[in-house]
């Protein structure tokens, strides 16, 4: 267990603390995690540290405590930007030279658009600004590999992100909003929503939106739904109908597409991408075939992750169908508590703080909220 993993470590389990901290008025507790967190050196190295993993990972995680940590936070701060710095410097290379990106050059948990959602939350808007200068060629500056041409984020690694010689040789298209497109489009739409633009941006955003709504496949049920990832074969025979739905998770999944999409729609004054989005995720959490596929309660690929995801989704929707399947879910989540016990595990996205907090936030009153789902491209 790392100590300034946010994912899968105690810099979740010190986020968890400081969000319920800011309820309840009490600090002990947070302080005992903040000093877990930092005991020992965090991570720096601009090839290792990201928004879920060592400086940034703790500086997002301050970024929700009382002021006297301020001299800390912006120390970090400092060591934030300039590993930013390097990480992009790294990726313009890369992407001059026309080779595809590793996925974890620019994906949410260990690449730049995780760094951007760090960048946006602390309003760091100028470096913010680079990062989305980077987004945008990313997303409209296609590659050509192996005589076929394909999106700038196509990676060159496999789903692990490290070589794949079999199935992903070629690398692969990745659609979870953890790991693939969806990400950047989120980044994009919130910064924008945030006030923050750079040129480019709107033809960004569009470029994503008809990339996933000519990508959400009709499955044998009825619903619509996206692969979560696909080798370069797949992905040239384009999209398929009846296809066997996904798991519903925020991670891979409808849920999360479609907020990323939603977001989009509400970026670009779209109503009909909203709803298309809207209607995505209403299919998925009404399906029970969808939902017998969710095995855990987690923030990542379970209960708590697919019902925080729907929850911000309906504060959006246009149509009321949304907040009216919520109760059910709702009860879905709490039964599987009755059954199952909450991982024992620290850490946001697979351990008990990201469910404790999904609990804590849905339970809260909305003018309370303190927007800590930026890190998940949420809010």
């Amino acid at each position: 267990m790392s100590h300034d993993d946010l994912g899968n470590g105690l810099a979740g389990d010190a986020l968890l603390h400081m969000v319920t901290a800011q309820a309840h008025g009490t600090w002990a507790a947070a302080r005992v995690a903040v000093q877990a967190m930092t005991a020992q050196p965090l991570t720096a190295h601009p090839q290792q540290a990201s928004l879920y993993r060592g400086v940034p990972a703790a500086a997002y995680t301050l970024h929700f405590a009382q002021p006297a940590s301020s001299r800390t936070l912006a120390k970090l701060d400092e060591e934030a930007a300039s590993i930013i710095a390097t990480r992009l410097e790294t990726a313009q290379r890369r992407m001059d030279s026309g080779r595809p990106p590793q996925m974890a050059e620019y994906d949410l948990i260990s690449g730049l658009t995780g760094l951007g959602a760090y960048l946006l939350q602390r309003r760091h808007d100028t470096a913010l600004e680079a990062v989305l200068h980077y987004l945008v060629r990313l997303l409209t500056e296609p590659l050509t590999l192996a005589g076929h041409q394909v999106p700038g984020w196509w990676t060159c690694d496999g789903p692990r992100g490290v070589p794949d010689d079999n199935t992903f040789r070629t690398g692969h298209a990745n659609y979870g909003i953890a790991h693939g497109m969806p990400g950047p489009l989120a980044l994009l739409a919130l910064s924008s929503r945030a006030g923050i633009n750079v040129t480019g941006q709107d033809r960004a955003i569009d470029t994503a939106i008809d990339f996933l709504t000519t990508w959400a496949q009709p499955t044998a049920g009825g619903t619509i739904g996206w692969p979560e990832l696909l080798p370069l074969h797949d992905f040239l025979r384009g999209p398929v109908s009846g296809a066997a739905p996904g798991r519903p998770s925020w991670c891979y999944g409808a849920p999360g597409i479609a907020r990323a999409l939603q977001l989009a729609g509400l970026a670009r004054r779209n109503k009909s991408v909203r709803q298309f989005a809207e209607h995505a995720v209403l299919g998925a959490i009404t399906d029970a075939r969808q939902l017998s596929e969710l095995e855990d309660i987690t923030l990542c690929h379970g209960w708590a992750g697919l019902l925080l995801t729907c929850d911000r989704i309906a504060s959006d929707a246009q149509s009321p169908a949304l907040a009216r399947a919520l109760p059910a879910l709702r009860e879905r989540l709490h039964t599987h508590l009755v059954r199952h016990e909450i991982p024992k595990g620290a850490g946001l996205l697979t351990g008990s703080a990201g469910v404790l907090l999904t609990l804590h936030t849905l339970s809260t009153p909305r003018p309370a909220d303190v927007g800590w789902e930026t890190c998940l491209l949420l809010n």
